[in-house]
C-alpha cells in the first residue's frame, strides 16, 4: 500500500511539473529562436507605442479644433448681437442723453438734431419712444410731426445712447445745432440732460431688403 501510494504521488508530481514546464514551450527553443522572438516583441511594442502617439496627436488636434470652433461660434454670436443693435433690430439699454424739444418744429429740424447726435457718436436713437433706423424719417408740418406713423404730440423727446459728456458737449457747443435751432425758431425750448440709463425699443420696421441680395 505504501509503495502504491508513493507511486501515485510520483506520477502526480511528474504530470504537474510537465504541465508547468510545458506551458510556454520556451525551454525547447534555441537561443537564436529566443533572440528572434524578443526582437519581434520589441518591434510590436514600438508599433503600439507609435499608434498610441498618433492617437494622442489626433485627440489633441480634435480638442483644439473643437475649442477653436466654440470660440468662433461665440465670436459670431457677439458680432451678430452688435449688428442687430446697430441695425435697430434688438432693443438696447445704456447711458446717454435725453433731449426735450418744446415748441413747433418742422421735421427736417428734428432730422438735423438726429444727424448731429449720430456724428457725435450716438450708438442708438429714439424719437418719441420710436427706434430710429437708417430709413426712419421725422415728417410733417410744425405741430403735426410723426415718426413711423406715430404722431409726436406735445414736447418731443429724443433719446440717444452714447457717451453723455461727448453728446452733451456736441449739442451745447457755441454755434452748435441747439444754438442754430433756437436762433431759427424763436421761443423753442431745448433741454439736454445726461441719463444714466436709457432703454430703447427695437424697430417695428421690416428691414429685410426686397431687391438687394447679399454678396458673399
Amino acid at each position: 500500500m505504501l509503495t502504491l501510494v508513493a507511486l501515485l504521488l510520483g506520477l502526480l508530481v511528474v504530470v504537474q511539473l510537465r504541465a508547468q514546464g510545458g506551458g510556454t514551450g520556451l525551454e525547447t527553443r534555441s537561443a537564436q529562436d529566443l533572440t528572434l522572438l524578443v526582437a519581434n516583441l520589441s518591434t510590436r511594442n514600438d508599433l503600439l507605442r507609435g499608434e498610441v502617439a498618433d492617437l494622442e496627436r489626433r485627440l489633441a488636434t480634435l480638442e483644439s479644433a473643437r475649442a477653436r470652433g466654440e470660440t468662433s461660434v461665440d465670436q459670431v454670436r457677439a458680432d451678430l448681437a452688435r449688428v442687430r443693435m446697430w441695425a435697430g433690430i434688438s432693443p438696447v439699454a445704456g447711458l446717454g442723453v435725453r433731449v426735450t424739444l418744446r415748441g413747433d418744429l418742422p421735421g427736417n429740424a428734428v432730422g438735423d438734431l438726429l444727424n448731429e447726435l449720430r456724428n457725435a457718436g450716438a450708438e442708438a436713437l429714439a424719437v418719441g419712444g420710436v427706434r430710429v433706423v437708417a430709413s426712419t424719417v421725422v415728417a410733417g408740418p410744425p405741430g403735426g410731426l410723426s415718426v413711423e406713423n406715430t404722431a409726436l404730440v406735445g414736447a418731443i423727446q429724443v433719446e440717444a445712447i452714447g457717451n453723455p459728456a461727448t453728446l452733451t458737449g456736441s449739442l451745447s457747443r457755441a454755434g452748435g445745432v441747439v444754438a442754430q435751432l433756437q436762433a431759427t425758431y424763436p421761443g423753442l425750448g431745448v433741454e439736454v440732460a445726461p441719463a444714466d440709463l436709457l432703454e430703447l425699443p427695437a424697430t417695428t420696421r421690416d428691414l429685410r431688403p426686397t431687391d438687394a441680395k447679399p454678396r458673399l
